[in-house]
């Protein structure tokens, strides 16, 4: 059954019914690791993943403002639900980016069907996209066969189609090959141990003598040889994730502040949420974290303006602004967790309310790119000029 076709209004609507919802037994899923098969089930049947399918393949093919909103949204339920679905979003993007017409009808199809897109790049041990060891070898017939291991696979578990980043033949250009979820040789295992975004089963991949037909296999190895938008609308949704992280932090410390916290003797008030060192506190962190989704706002328009006339300067001025969303966002979600302590008291440091999960979130969302480099770019510019690199993490 086909997924309903999403306007921008409605995008966003159901994303917040579905924060709403998921928001409810967050605390319990991260705490107890419980993987949340049944709300990504929802997810899927939403239209939420069909979103960003372009109007000629049959989808809405909504700006990416809609999209960064849309996870911000979902981040504030539960963050680790709002990554599982990146990856998706990407590779439809890299789709839309590399693929041919026949591909992508097939797999833009699909997606209006329901379906998702996991993700099987990264590889331990490796420092480098060009040094990654999963290979694909010709298997004498015209298709392919794939062999290797993959780490970080977020939504891997529960695609229908796991994109896997390789290279064409020993030492050849880098390619995607867009595999059966439940092809032979496909091993999806969720050992992710992160002591946040516990329940993304961001796991590992392992692929072996995975047939692949031809018609799977999408260049990718050009994808950064001119100006490009790739990098900057991967990064301007782990922003929105922050961000999200950030609010969902702030509106669970109201909570206990309003309802249960002790106020402190010296403040000469009957409720916590009087006190006026509490209130100003709280007044920081609102404006940190409303900067912060401003910019992810802005950065997502810029992505916007870039895609519909792209060059080396709009290219550079989104990146840009998704530089400064992801530095703002960085810093937002990891005071807004820590501070949420200093304000709700001692009650909130109580093991079974599991307040700390929006602190760990952060902190292990934000590593996925240094924040210091982003500030490092917006410097060069503003000291010389000088637009980002063109890469997956800018």
């Amino acid at each position: 059954m086909s997924a309903p076709v999403l306007t921008s209004t409605s995008a966003v609507e159901v994303a917040g019914e579905l924060a709403t919802l998921f928001a409810k037994e967050a605390g319990v899923r991260d705490a107890e690791r419980i993987i949340p098969h049944g709300e990504i089930a929802m997810l899927k049947e939403s239209g939420l993943l069909a979103i960003t399918v372009p109007r000629e393949y049959g989808g809405p093919g909504l700006a990416v403002e809609t999209v960064a909103e849309v996870f911000r949204l979902l981040a504030t339920g539960d963050p680790s639900i709002a990554q599982i679905p990146h990856s998706h979003f990407v590779f439809a993007n890299a789709l839309r980016l590399r693929g041919d017409d026949e591909l992508r009808r097939t797999l833009f199809a699909e997606v209006l069907d329901g379906a998702s897109f996991g993700n099987a790049q990264a590889e331990a041990g490796t420092k480098h996209v060009r040094d990654l060891r999963t290979t694909l070898h010709p298997d004498g017939q015209g298709d392919w066969r794939l062999e290797g291991t993959k780490s970080y696979c977020t939504g891997a578990l529960f695609a229908d189609r796991i994109p896997v980043l390789a290279h064409r033949d020993e030492g050849g250009p880098l390619v995607v090959a867009w595999v059966d979820r439940h092809a032979d040789g496909v091993t999806v295992t969720d050992d992710w141990q992160g002591m946040g975004q516990r329940t993304t089963a961001s796991g590992s991949v392992v692929l072996e003598n995975v047939a692949v037909p031809d018609a799977l296999v999408m260049d990718w190895a050009e994808t950064f040889d001119g100006p490009s938008t790739y990098g900057a609308f991967a990064q301007v949704l782990h922003a929105a994730i922050d961000a999200g992280i950030a609010r969902a932090a702030l509106r669970d410390a109201a909570e206990i502040v309003t309802t249960s916290a002790r106020p402190y003797p010296d403040a000469g008030v009957s409720r916590a949420a009087d006190d006026p060192l509490v209130v100003h506190a709280f007044g920081e962190v609102e404006l940190a974290v409303r900067g912060a989704e401003a910019l992810v706002a802005e950065a997502a328009r810029a992505v916007d303006r870039a895609d519909a006339d792209l060059d080396e300067r709009s290219a550079g001025e989104a990146s840009l602004a998704v530089a400064a969303a992801r530095a703002a966002t960085t810093q937002a979600s990891l005071e807004a967790g820590t501070r949420l302590f200093e304000v709700a008291g001692t009650r909130s440091a109580l093991e079974p309310l599991n307040l700390d999960r929006h602190w760990r979130n952060a902190r292990t969302h934000t590593l996925h790119d240094p924040a210091g480099w982003k500030v490092q770019h917006l410097g060069r510019f503003a000291v010389d000029g000088v637009l980002p690199p063109r890469h997956g993490q800018i």
